[in-house]
């Protein structure tokens, strides 16, 4: 048999930031600074601000939800996935809290010079995201245990952060942004509905209802072959109004990569190669905004 890793502190602070999930904080600021690019305009400091704040929101979220499941005893020792570092042994609740109240600290302070050079009324879409980030599975009533998260999702890590980007850089959101912001979110929302699906049956005993939970395997299985499928419709849909050339198609080159998690998550219901579905889907949305920058601007 092959021995456990052991757990020290820097590789359980590693896995807590869950590095496969930062692609639904990248893709979004690649996606959108295409958009402002091929619709006339950027302004690479802010580009360069929006992924910052994309980044630090994407880890304090996870750290969030680290801490705020070991709190409430959703982390079982059942759980496959990624090591929770609240519930390791290895480091501290308290820490964990305190990490995920940093990054959020520094999303505010990058979100607030944003806001003070490009638009005083960007403060309140940062703060929304703030309030958004920390009651997904913290506060009285999280909205993560409530079957939201991947309404979430869709409009933090999906349009509001493409349409953001696009406004930050350009100074105005176009009908193309708001498309490009729906296929990224799809996918990002996939990203999360393998995870669920994965933690369905410790979720359930934890009483943690999210949507997969609430919804079934089964209905759990369609809604991510419905994400995908629409993550893919959304070139065809820009080709058709004309909102780009024809080139926008290359994105379809990515349909390969998003099809294994999808057939993953169909055969099997296995945790380790559902992590291992969800890391694939991350990957696939690295690949569609890669493809989708390199169709808007070809």
């Amino acid at each position: 048999m092959v021995a456990a890793p052991v757990l020290t502190p820097r590789r359980v602070w590693w896995s807590a930031v869950r590095p496969a999930t930062l692609a639904a904080s990248v893709a979004p600021v690649l996606a959108g600074t295409a958009v402002a690019i091929h619709d006339g305009g950027i302004r690479p400091a802010a580009g360069f601000g929006a992924l910052v704040v994309a980044l630090a929101l994407q880890v304090g979220v996870n750290f969030a939800n680290d801490y705020s499941d070991f709190v409430r005893g959703a982390d079982s020792p059942k759980r496959v996935g990624p090591v929770r570092a609240a519930a390791s042994g290895v480091v501290s609740p308290a820490n964990v809290r305190w990490a995920a109240i940093a990054a959020f600290g520094v999303a505010a302070a990058a979100g607030l010079v944003l806001s003070l050079t490009t638009d005083w009324r960007l403060l309140a879409v940062g703060g929304a995201c703030l309030l958004a980030a920390w009651l997904y599975t913290g506060g009285p009533r999280p909205y993560g245990y409530l079957g939201l998260g991947e309404l979430f999702v869709f409009l933090f890590f999906g349009l509001v952060a493409t349409c953001g980007t696009v406004y930050v850089e350009s100074l105005r959101i176009t009908p193309l942004a708001i498309l490009a912001g729906c296929g990224i979110g799809f996918l990002a929302t996939a990203i999360l509905v393998l995870n669920n699906l994965r933690d369905i049956e410790t979720d359930a005993a934890a009483g943690k209802r999210t949507l997969a939970t609430r919804i079934g395997r089964e209905r759990t299985l369609i809604l991510l072959l419905i994400l995908v499928c629409g993550a893919f419709a959304v070139p065809i849909v820009i080709f058709v109004l004309r909102l780009a050339s024809v080139t926008v198609m290359l994105v379809h080159f990515g349909i390969p990569i998003a099809a294994v998690p999808v057939r993953t998550a169909f055969a099997t219901s296995s945790g380790p190669e559902l992590v291992g579905a969800l890391k694939r889907m991350a990957a696939a949305e690295a690949a569609y905004a890669l493809l989708l920058t390199v169709g808007l601007l070809a």
